[in-house]
């Protein structure tokens, strides 16, 4: 069965979801929308696109488009998402999949009462790499605690410093270091661990009202979980789930390929498994094997886990003062 895909958002995450999902057989791009008839017009040109749309009830009433792929600016997820929904276009949407558990909530209440399949892409719990990691995990014994770091210093900081302060830094798209780079450390953490017991949370703060980086410790039954993330540094520090036992080592948190094994007994082994290089493909693949089998929500990137990933992050905010114009809504 192929699935028909419209995409929302005309940027290069979107280029890069295109060229991954392509490779999978039962993909057929149909349609995008932009908020601009131009830009959507070129995108479209660039990719081959038959539909354009700059209105986005049109796109989700044509009849062109099984599915929707949302890349759009963190604010407007949930208002493209419940259009679609209401309409029986199934959603894939781009992490964070919401600006808050609110808006998140009426989504997957919009996804049941319409009977659609809504799933956050977030591409890293759906590799081979983070299943070789829950295969693994028991050979480490007891857990103790979990360290993830995603720092990556963010090409636009440097027009932020010069003045030009564009959307990743803007406070009324949702955005800023921990829903755009942190959410890639609480997500796996929340699939493995589940809804911590408490949270804390440090930031700083930039003038434009957004945090440039930061760090979460969440506290669980019997081990913790470390958290640290920017935008406007890098580290090249790996991360690690350490047990009693030995550890696994992940290189890249947001991307987990290369994993290894360490254990107290001596014990080093290579768990990487075989990886294609357009990583969102998996992301893409595990959409469309989903309705192909008629499911609703995947098993992995489950409606609960990015509920309690969602509330990790509000609170976090909360903490550091860091507030949306969509939580006054």
């Amino acid at each position: 069965m192929k699935i028909r895909f419209g995409v929302i958002g005309t940027n290069w995450i979107t280029d890069h979801f295109i060229e991954a999902a392509r490779e999978h057989q039962d993909f057929v791009l149909k349609a995008v929308f932009s908020r601009t008839e131009e830009s959507g017009t070129a995108f479209a040109k660039k990719h081959g696109i038959e539909h354009v749309y700059s209105d986005v009830e049109a796109m989700m009433q044509s009849g062109h488009i099984d599915a929707v792929y949302i890349a759009s600016p963190n604010s407007f997820h949930a208002r493209y998402a419940i259009a679609a929904m209401q309409n029986g276009v199934h959603v894939l949407c781009e992490k964070p999949v919401a600006s808050n558990k609110a808006e998140l909530e009426q989504m997957i209440e919009t996804a049941k009462q319409n009977k659609v399949l809504l799933m956050e892409a977030m591409k890293s719990t759906l590799m081979p790499g983070f299943s070789a990691i829950a295969e693994n995990i028991e050979r480490i014994g007891t857990v103790r605690r979990y360290f993830a770091s995603y720092c990556q210093y963010s090409s636009r900081y440097d027009a932020y410093k010069a003045g030009n302060i564009m959307n990743a830094f803007k406070p009324e798209f949702s955005n800023g270091a921990l829903v755009d780079i942190g959410v890639y450390c609480i997500y796996p953490a929340v699939v493995l661990f589940g809804r911590p017991k408490s949270v804390k949370a440090v930031g700083y703060m930039l003038e434009s009202g957004v945090d440039g980086e930061g760090s979460v410790l969440l506290e669980y039954e019997n081990m913790d979980a470390v958290i640290m993330f920017s935008k406007i540094t890098n580290s090249q520090l790996p991360s690690e789930i350490q047990g009693e036992d030995g550890s696994i080592i992940i290189e890249r948190m947001n991307e987990p390929v290369q994993i290894s094994l360490k254990l107290r007994s001596g014990l080093t082994e290579d768990l990487t498994k075989p990886t294609v290089d357009r990583t969102m493909y998996y992301e893409a693949a595990e959409f469309i094997q989903l309705l192909q089998k008629g499911k609703l929500q995947s098993d992995i990137n489950t409606h609960e886990a990015s509920l309690i990933t969602m509330e990790i992050m509000d609170e976090a905010r909360r903490q550091i003062g860091l507030r949306y114009a969509a939580d006054d809504k």
